[in-house]
């Protein structure tokens, strides 16, 4: 009886594991429900500054993507969750936006700049374990969910340059950006 038992909760561990995904002490889980649709990890991963761990970031998509390019132009409900690793300041996390938005959009650039301006100013000062949620839905636009505070900004031009931070031509962090289109 006890072998039997002890298979029993083998099983249910492995379950579990298949559930979920851990990178540097953060479980993200394999699927999540977004307006509806149910969305599949694509790939998470570290976003490491110098020696410094700064955030897990997971993308989920509805339709798995076979390319960056793809994730980013595909007109799907998509998800980024980023959980802070360690504290980052507004100005901090701010200037890495502009950088991004900068390094992969600059054409679009004055289009989205009020977008981005509203973005920028609704991020607060961020700790270890806060959570910020983007989630894109077609018709909808983008929602940015962190800290107690919601900003949903209008235009698939916008999700496509902000999702482009991570999976553009010259992403915030190129082992980040490997790391999310794993699968």
């Amino acid at each position: 009886m006890a072998i039997g038992w002890a298979a029993a909760v083998v099983a249910i561990a492995a379950a579990a594991t298949a559930q979920a995904r851990e990178v540097a002490g953060v479980t993200l889980d394999e699927t999540t429900r977004v307006a509806g649709k149910e969305l599949r990890l694509q790939g998470a991963g570290l976003r490491k500054k110098a020696l410094f761990k700064v955030y897990v970031a997971g993308l989920y998509l509805e339709h798995p993507a076979a390319s960056p390019e793809e994730a980013v132009s595909s007109d799907q409900v998509k998800r980024m969750v980023l959980v802070m690793t360690r504290g980052v300041g507004h100005g901090t996390f701010a200037e890495a936006l502009d950088q991004g938005f900068q390094r992969n959009s600059p054409q679009q650039l004055s289009a989205l700049e009020g977008r981005l301006d509203r973005l920028k100013a609704m991020i607060p000062d961020l700790r270890e374990g806060d959570t910020i949620d983007v989630i894109y839905q077609p018709g909808v636009g983008t929602t940015v969910r962190g800290q107690g505070r919601t900003l949903t900004l209008p235009g698939k031009d916008f999700a496509d340059a902000l999702f482009a931070v991570w999976l553009g031509p010259n992403p915030v962090d190129g082992d980040l950006k490997r790391e999310l289109m794993s699968r």
